[in-house]
Formats: C-alpha cells, structure tokens, sequence
C-alpha cells in the first residue's frame, strides 16, 4: 500500500482536548485504522507543525476522506504529502 507523511497542527479546541485528554490521540488512530489506514510511525514535534505522522493507506481516495473526517471535527488541521520509499524512486527514474 502507498505511504503518506501527515503533516498537522491542532486547532484551539484540539489542544484543549489533547491537554484534557492525551490518550485521544490513540484513540483516533485506532478511528483511522477502522477506514483501512495503518498509523505506521507518529511523532510530536516542535515547530511549524504539532504531529508529523506515516500511514499506510489503499489509494489517495482514503485519505482524502480521512482528511475530511477529521477536519470536519474541527480539531486538527492536516497536510498529506504521497511519499515513495528512495529504492522505488529510484528503479521508477531508470
């Protein structure tokens, strides 16, 4: 399945949320896992962005609609970059 680095950033209701509640950010992975998408790696950062995560979705089509769901709840705020493995871009540019 391709792979896809979110980029995000939590609005004021989702720092809120995450200061009352951190363990929400398991929980919406697991969110994210029932639409078909593996959260393979997640990190905090500190910077321009608040989250940087790497999933492995079934089409970009999947991920858009887990862009909308979740930016729907007006929590987060997320860019998805498509992203391919240095071997494969490789053997592709041969």
């Amino acid at each position: 399945m391709p792979h896809y680095v979110i980029m995000s950033n939590l609005t004021d209701e989702g720092r809120k949320t995450i200061k009352e509640k951190p363990e929400r950010i398991q929980e919406v992975n697991k969110e994210i896992e029932k639409m078909g998408i593996k959260v393979l790696y997640q990190y905090a950062l500190l910077g321009a962005y608040d989250f940087m995560s790497v999933i492995d979705a079934p089409s970009n089509e999947a991920v858009m609609k887990m862009s909308v769901d979740l930016g729907s709840r007006g929590s987060v705020q997320m860019m998805s970059l498509p992203a391919l493995a240095v071997e494969d871009f490789i053997k592709k540019i041969k």
